[in-house]
């Protein structure tokens, strides 16, 4: 089995003391020409890689970000984790991003080993309605900060977006278009965006004096494409069916769209569907799907910039905040048909 190449290796080929090597790996320009091209022979002949872990433990201080999300197959977090990277990367940081799959369960396993790694810092969507696994995790004293979802207490930094107001403009954009009797087709009714969209929905129906009646909820146990399968066919069953539907995201929304596609049920003709999240693939459905817009790589950015602060990386000044950003709707075919 190959030996790892180790710093008195360089030393002892390069014929210098191990403190010249360290000297032409982190200060270089302290070492003569001459001898900086030598030892740098002799790291590219042997092949020597640095211990980053060993680098950590004399500075105190990880390089590293963590970057927890509840779906990586969901490309808005796909955006929230390239914004993150952007930013870590600029400050000279690398991300570890890790899926909890809308698991309580692996999630804790990942702060777990957030905190085994030491890392500089969190970026978390939470996946525990509960908080138990943000309460232990604050017991590392690592600083994290909430993506998509507002802090409730005030010792965290929090970025997300007016979910009541993007499920207003959602269902508001619906009635303007002459619907009375809408769908929601929710999500795990534990995360506070399925409740803030629901939230807004009612509060656009009550505005159009409208009752919480004129709205019918198909919860579903995942915001995945096959939840919306599922979700499709369950609407598709109902002897009063809704003439409109609002999803919780968008991958809900294509889901429901494939069901009644294969049902032959016109959209928007027969029934009109709004999404949430404006991913890339709303806009390439068969029908374009009208949808609520995150700034989603803007929040990752602006999280990572958050944690940046807290940690100390960043030269400005750091006092937990909370973000909030707003949506827009982005309206296209899949609600445009009139009533």
């Amino acid at each position: 089995m190959a030996q790892s190449v180790g710093i008195k290796d360089v030393a002892r080929v390069a014929g210098v003391s191990v403190g010249t090597v360290s000297n032409v790996i982190n200060r270089p320009d302290t070492v003569g020409p001459d001898t900086r091209a030598r030892v740098l022979s002799a790291i590219e002949r042997l092949g020597y890689v640095r211990s980053e872990s060993a680098r950590q433990l004399r500075a105190g201080r990880s390089r590293i970000m963590g970057l927890l999300v509840l779906d990586m197959g969901n490309p808005f977090f796909v955006d929230v984790a390239r914004g993150a990277e952007r930013a870590a990367r600029e400050a000279g940081l690398g991300v570890m991003v890790c899926n909890s799959a809308q698991s309580p369960g692996e999630e804790a396993e990942y702060l777990a080993l957030f905190a085994e790694q030491r890392v500089r810092g969190v970026l978390l969507t939470p996946a525990d309605a509960t908080g138990r696994n943000i309460e232990a995790f604050r017991r590392h004293d690592i600083p994290f900060v909430l993506v998509d979802r507002v802090a409730e207490g005030t010792t965290e930094c929090s970025v997300s977006v007016d979910d009541v107001a993007g499920g207003a403009l959602a269902v508001r954009h619906l009635l303007d278009a002459g619907h009375r009797s809408i769908a929601y087709v929710s999500g795990p009714p534990g995360f506070n965006q399925v409740r803030d969209r629901r939230t807004g929905a009612l509060t656009a129906l009550a505005g159009a004096g409208l009752g919480p009646d004129a709205l019918r909820e198909l919860p579903t146990e995942r915001l995945d494409v096959a939840a919306g399968r599922d979700a499709g066919a369950r609407l598709l069953g109902l002897s009063d069916r809704p003439t409109a539907v609002f999803c919780a995201n968008d991958l809900l929304a294509l889901g429901v769209l494939q069901s009644l596609f294969a049902a032959g049920v016109s959209v928007p003709g027969d029934l009109a569907l709004v999404g949430y999240d404006d991913i890339e693939f709303a806009a390439a459905a068969a029908v374009p799907l009208t949808s609520v817009r995150q700034p989603a790589a803007t929040m990752g950015a602006l999280a990572a910039g958050l944690l940046l602060e807290e940690t100390g990386t960043s030269d400005v000044p750091h006092e937990h905040r909370r973000v909030v950003l707003q949506p827009e709707l982005v309206v296209r075919r899949s609600s445009l048909a009139a009533r």
